[in-house]
């Protein structure tokens, strides 16, 4: 009887693995990941989501919370998301079980940092902290609607580059969006729709536009509101609409 070899061919081993990676196929011990959107992707659930947010937070604001209520909620929230993504950045075996819902508002480059919410809760905390009501509504409907809109209508219409990744159809919705969103409340704020509050949103609305083009690297969410609310700040000081 002929003894039974046990050694095993590495050679052999190596040529079943790559056809194996050729095929395609997936081992049974592994699960094959949910597809994860990028940037250029129009992700319409994400966009969705941060804009009702941004809506629902300015409109509590306005409507039914005080100034220190809503900053205690919104600190209350900011804390409680920046514990949620250190936990899920660094424990990906937890949430990797999240995926199949998360995978909608939630970029492939977010995986292994934290998510675009955490600027923009904390932007918009710092901006109702440090500026007006009036002047910290505006800013914070400009985040939740202009920037969202622009990059719909940037992804599925933009034809004309006029920075790399900015469009000439992006850039004009995100300026008619702010300009919108500042006649509506300064007009009600200040009392009308004076030529004075007419050309202070034009004005900001200008600026921020030309602001989001920059290519910076910080976060926009995070940037957006608060130069929104600075430089509308400036303008109404310094044309006399006092909120």
């Amino acid at each position: 009887m002929e003894p039974i070899n046990y050694s095993w061919d590495e050679e052999e081993n190596t040529l079943l693995e790559e056809e194996s990676f050729i095929e395609g196929t997936i081992p049974d011990n592994e699960e094959k990941k949910p597809e994860l959107s990028t940037r250029q992707n129009l992700q319409y659930a994400r966009r969705l989501f941060h804009m009702g947010n941004g809506v629902a937070i300015a409109t509590l604001y306005w409507i039914s919370f005080s100034h220190s209520q809503m900053v205690h909620a919104l600190g209350t929230f900011a804390c409680l998301l920046y514990v949620f993504e250190q936990i899920r950045i660094n424990y990906p075996e937890a949430q990797n079980k999240f995926l199949p819902m998360t995978k909608f508002i939630i970029r492939a480059e977010e995986q292994l940092k934290e998510s675009a919410m955490v600027p923009y809760a904390f932007a918009v905390l710092l901006t109702i902290i440090t500026f007006p009501k009036p002047i910290a509504l505006i800013a914070i409907y400009t985040l939740a609607i202009a920037d969202p809109l622009s990059a719909i209508i940037g992804i599925r219409f933009g034809k004309r580059r006029i920075v790399p990744h900015k469009s000439l159809e992006g850039s004009a919705a995100f300026f008619i969006s702010t300009l919108a969103v500042s006649l509506f409340v300064l007009g009600i704020y200040a009392g009308g729709f004076t030529g004075v509050v007419i050309l202070v949103s034009i004005l900001v609305a200008f600026c921020t536009s030309a602001f989001e083009m920059l290519p910076l690297k910080i976060d926009d969410n995070l940037t957006i509101p608060l130069f929104t609310a600075f430089m509308l700040w400036i303008f109404c000081e310094t044309m006399g609409i006092y909120l």
